[in-house]
């Protein structure tokens, strides 16, 4: 019976993996206040390599409505503000010679609309995770039936899959909606 707790731990793994994957995509998306997270994708040219911003430099949130990029060399300056702009985030970074400063612009209610359809998306993709996870899982409950352990300890299996499945499905609700929650928010 080991084979068929075994066919259980990996797909709760892959469910856990899908939240993870959309909890960091949730983190991404903006929500008003200003969030390191939100220049997550910027890469900078650091001496002919593609270099993800936050290696080279401070990225702060000195206020709600402000992001402060401290590069640790002042040569950088120039080329971090051109990756931020190239980057279309819709931010416009200010170069004061020390470190560079964005204002984050508050949302408009179009911009909000976009968010959470966003939002939801990346939970739906979440949602279809989860279901492959169980489809896997079924698949394999259905093959060990076939090499002989009994029907009764396979359909156990199967319930217990669904149940997971669904405690999944709900903590996913649960995070698309605290997400929506905060892009509503004014």
């Amino acid at each position: 019976m080991e084979e068929v707790q075994f066919v259980l731990d990996e797909s709760k793994e892959q469910m856990e993996k899908a939240i993870s994957r959309l909890n960091a995509e949730v983190l991404k998306i903006r929500a008003g206040k200003a969030n390191p997270m939100m220049l997550e994708g910027v890469r900078v040219d650091y001496y002919g390599s593609s270099t993800p911003l936050s290696q080279i430099s401070n990225i702060n949130t000195p206020d709600p409505r402000t992001l402060s990029i401290q590069p640790w060399e002042k040569s950088m300056l120039e080329p971090i503000q051109k990756a931020i702009t190239n980057a279309n985030l819709g931010l416009n970074p200010q170069n004061n010679g020390e470190l560079i400063m964005i204002n984050v612009p508050p949302l408009t209610e179009e911009r909000r609309k976009q968010l959470v359809k966003q939002a939801k998306n990346v939970g739906e993709d979440a949602k279809v995770s989860v279901r492959s996870a169980r489809k896997e899982g079924n698949d394999e409950i259905k093959k060990l039936q076939k090499e002989g352990i009994p029907e009764d300890v396979c359909k156990d299996a199967e319930n217990k899959i669904q149940k997971l499945t669904d405690s999944y499905i709900e903590k996913i609700d649960a995070i698309v909606t605290t997400k929506e929650k905060e892009i509503l928010t004014v």
